[in-house]
């Protein structure tokens, strides 16, 4: 079969940085096919030379048979090559049909008046393509992230195209979204229609893709065919080496109680929620996507109000009702979202490392400089951030190292709690298990750590016990012994409470 796509030999440098040193990549029609690879690996770069954001230095781009050289993303579009992008590009205050159609609406003539009706016909015939029943007129802003990327994925196939190119599509959907989008991405298949699929999650990449091309530090390493392969080796592929065991052993004494929560509710967002964790122990919290897990931990952190309940630490009743209140508590917590709640993008890796500990590094209301240099060079030291300075802007990180950094951050105020919500999302699988040490090293020091992941393998290897949330309530707090995902599900969809 002719490739739809065939890269050869691809080079980009950036002054004297090598990005992509002769990589090669191909794409066959109707395959599903994963672009692997550590954070700064090569991938983004990859696909932005592809579609004409980024000029090549060198080497051959076949699509269809025929040689290109975008300029531009609209002539990769042209000839059916389409981004979805993990930030979505929805306007919210415009309808499904007239987001599908943005900038291509039908229209009587030369007038400009726009053929309302057509144009949600249209949309409708595309969104059933796809199997969605969506009302062409509803406002995007209303509905899920899901069905706003099903929306994405009816605008590309409404331009005819013939690759769509996935990045990390299931970071913020439900599990229900992401087994609806797998059905997508199958009909898309049947269809002929062909997708590259960038995912650091290894349980999605064997159960949809076909074949798994690699990257490592700009070079191609290889291509295999799912059924053939295994996930030993295609992190072997990935980091050069082999990690071991995916999620380390622990072996830590848990200690005395460190944190409880009794009947923490927040009217219409979660209710009567009680649980503690002790010293040592690290608590998984699993629940889908809107269960209200996160907003139950930025209550805790004093980020969010709630209406009653009480929080003790060390047996002794406090009160919480802001993040600082929580720090002078040792309460620390590392958010979902780092490039908007954790970081100063613009910022310093030296300054972001030194945020939360300012007034410790001062004398008479100035900061020493040596000082914070030293707890600077020890955390980059300890976490293995690769930085080639402490001085760069923290935003020229990947997100593995970014990741790290807002450990390193909250980690200079020595916490007894920590809070992690989502902890290696749209991190690399080196990074992860670096992160995983991170957190058993913690442990074993007697924080009390409270994990909240939408990864069950994550959830799974790395906590003592599992509290389930299932639309604001505790579904149940069960022990990591012999536990398995299907009982975690269960819980997370309403059952076995």
């Amino acid at each position: 079969m002719r490739p739809l796509i065939d890269m050869r030999s691809i080079q980009k440098s950036f002054g004297t940085n090598i990005v992509l040193n002769g990589v090669d990549f191909e794409v066959l029609p109707g395959e599903v096919h994963a672009l692997m690879g550590e954070n700064g690996a090569g991938k983004s770069t990859l696909i932005k030379v592809l579609t004409g954001i980024y000029d090549r230095d060198g080497g051959t781009i076949v699509v269809n048979g025929r040689d290109v050289h975008y300029r531009h993303p609209k002539e990769a579009e042209r000839d059916g090559i389409v981004v979805i992008h993990q930030e979505l590009n929805i306007i919210p205050t415009l309808t499904v049909a007239e987001n599908i159609f943005l900038g291509r609406e039908p229209k009587i003539g030369r007038t400009g008046v726009i053929r309302y009706k057509e144009m949600e016909q249209q949309a409708a015939a595309h969104l059933r393509r796809l199997g969605m029943d969506l009302n062409p007129r509803e406002l995007a802003g209303r509905l899920s992230v899901g069905k706003q990327q099903m929306i994405e994925i009816a605008r590309a196939i409404s331009t005819n195209a013939k690759c769509l190119i996935m990045d990390e599509p299931t970071a913020a959907l439900t599990e229900r979204e992401i087994q609806a989008l797998f059905s997508v991405i199958q009909t898309l298949k049947e269809q002929g229609i062909a997708i590259v699929y960038i995912s650091h999650r290894m349980e999605e990449i064997f159960t949809i893709c076909d074949r798994i091309s690699v990257l490592r530090d700009g070079q191609f390493i290889g291509t295999k065919r799912v059924k053939e392969t295994n996930v030993d080796e295609i992190v072997q592929m990935m980091v050069g080496r082999q990690i071991g065991e995916r999620f380390p052993k622990r072996r830590v004494t848990i200690g005395e109680e460190r944190l409880r929560v009794e009947r923490l509710t927040k009217i219409g967002v979660f209710e009567n929620v009680s649980f503690s964790v002790r010293a040592g122990e690290v608590l998984g919290v699993a629940g889908l996507m809107g269960s209200g897990r996160t907003e139950i931990m930025e209550a805790i952190f004093g980020a969010r109000p709630f209406d009653e309940g009480d929080i003790y630490i060390d047996g002794r009743p406090v009160r919480i009702r802001s993040p600082r209140q929580a720090v002078e508590h040792g309460i620390a917590m590392i958010t979902e979202d780092r490039k908007q709640k954790g970081l100063v993008l613009e910022m310093s890796v030296h300054e972001n490392l030194t945020l939360p500990k300012l007034e410790q590094l001062a004398t008479a209301g100035f900061i020493q400089s040596s000082k914070e240099r030293d707890v600077v060079l020890s955390f980059i030291h300890l976490l293995n951030i690769k930085t080639s300075s402490p001085d760069l802007a923290v935003k020229a990180l990947s997100g593995g190292n970014q990741q790290k950094v807002v450990f390193g951050k909250w980690l200079a105020m020595n916490p007894r709690i920590l809070i992690l919500d989502e902890p290696t999302r749209g991190v690399d699988v080196g990074a992860k298990k670096e992160i995983y040490e991170i957190i058993n090293e913690l442990a074993a020091q007697g924080v009390a750590i409270v994990m909240v992941s939408s990864e069950l393998p994550e959830v799974l290897g790395m906590s003592d016990r599992v509290m389930v949330i299932h639309e604001g309530n505790v579904q149940a707090v069960l022990e990591n012994d012999g536990l398995d995902q299907e009982t975690i599900m269960r819980a997370a969809t309403g059952g076995n409470r």
